[in-house]
């Protein structure tokens, strides 16, 4: 969940939960590879997102509404 977007306010909204891309450079910056609201994916501040995680079936019908 995005929680900051100081700089990104056009691109990510806060208290909305994007999907993370598994990224080893961008965790090595301390950086999440995120889908904005562009669609595309771009690192971000991985201090701009807490981890949230959904109960299974929830997990499910997110993922299939993308």
């Amino acid at each position: 969940m995005c929680v900051r977007n100081e700089g990104c306010e056009a691109s990510l909204e806060r208290r909305k939960l994007y999907r993370v891309i598994a990224d080893r450079e961008a965790a090595k910056h301390q950086q999440l590879r995120v889908v904005d609201e562009s669609g595309d994916d771009y690192p971000y501040p991985a201090d701009y997102f807490v981890p949230v995680k959904l109960p299974e079936a929830v997990e499910r019908a997110v993922l299939g509404a993308a």
